[in-house]
């Protein structure tokens, strides 16, 4: 047990000095095809304070999912990876406002963002209607795989 852990370790370690950020896969950064292979990322607006929030909010047309997400985060990682990729949980996400907190700094924005809500820390994920309004009982905390994810999206209605 203690020479896995080590190799483990290492791994991490050697893949952090190569500039990878994914902890799933630490080492992905050394082989060349590593980021021709990742789809396309979801279009994520940043929102960095309760007060952006709050504007942004008060813009919409449509439902809006808010991520909160932290590089630290390995559920955050593993939600990207297959959850956010799924070609349905895509398709179903293109009628939605998409917004990140990105928390990794845990500044005093990011703490107000999580307090506003009740949360601790990342992943959680908070569902608003199209006037902007919090869809209360419908949060996602913690990993959800795309069946789990779809089934709460079409609690959204969006």
């Amino acid at each position: 047990v203690g020479i896995v852990m080590l190799l483990t370790g290492a791994a991490l370690l050697v893949g952090a000095l190569a500039g990878s950020r994914d902890p799933l896969q630490p080492l992905a950064g050394m082989r060349g095809m590593a980021t021709a292979a990742e789809p396309a990322k979801l279009p994520f607006a940043p929102v960095r304070s309760p007060a952006e929030l709050d504007a942004r909010l008060a813009a919409v047309d449509r439902p809006v999912m808010l991520d909160f997400y932290a590089d630290w985060c390995v559920s955050c990682k593993e939600m990207e990876k297959y959850t956010f990729a799924d070609p349905a949980v895509r398709a179903k996400l293109a009628g939605f406002t998409l917004l990140k907190a990105d928390v990794t700094a845990n500044s005093d924005d990011d703490k107000a963002l999580l307090a506003r809500f009740g949360l601790f820390g990342p992943p959680g994920i908070i569902f608003f209607d199209a006037r902007g309004h919090e869809i209360k009982g419908l949060r996602v905390v913690g990993f959800q795989d795309a069946a789990r994810f779809l089934a709460v999206l079409a609690g959204v209605g969006g």
